[in-house]
């Protein structure tokens, strides 16, 4: 198993070797458990496109401890720069940076109800942590959703069965 950022964890299913032009290239076959795509990740470059291990359990630990640390403070910026700031994080495939996405959007969330933009960026993260912690810790999906979902307050505006007007679609 290795997690590809942005694309979430993903088993190594083959090391191949393709010739391109003349020269002969090894790749990592990945399928991501998320979707079934495959990526060819050539062997050379699986440092610099941020391919990495599982988390540890102690990183684990470490992601629900930075869920128990006060919010940043809300910026006033413009949401396409939350966005992309938000992207670029999620971008580095770290999971600390996933837990701070995501814990940036919940909180705000209490604030104030999230765009659709927002709302559809919560829901990648979740679904790139929630995966990997569940592997990483030996529990199943739900069970981690729920433990992360306790973590934060509701959001504004909760409405019928607990979900956001939003949530609803």
């Amino acid at each position: 198993m290795a997690v590809y950022p942005a694309h979430g964890v993903g088993l190594i299913e083959s090391r191949e070797q393709r010739t391109i032009g003349s020269r002969k290239y090894d790749f990592l076959v990945l399928r991501i458990l998320d979707n079934g795509m495959k990526i060819m990740i050539p062997a050379q470059n699986i440092r610099e496109v941020g391919l990495r291990p599982l988390m540890s359990k102690r990183e684990v630990k470490k992601v629900f401890e930075l869920f128990k640390t006060p919010p940043k403070a809300a910026e006033n910026s413009t949401w396409n720069r939350r966005h992309r700031d938000y992207m670029e994080r999620i971008k580095t495939g770290s999971p600390y940076d996933l837990a701070l996405v995501l814990g940036e959007l919940m909180n705000m969330r209490v604030a104030k109800e999230l765009s659709f933009g927002e709302r559809k960026l919560l829901d990648t993260v979740t679904v790139l942590l929630v995966k990997e912690v569940a592997l990483a810790s030996s529990r199943t999906e739900a069970e981690v959703e729920s433990a992360i979902t306790a973590c934060f307050p509701p959001p504004k505006n909760q409405g019928l069965l607990g979900k956001s007007p939003g949530d609803l679609n």
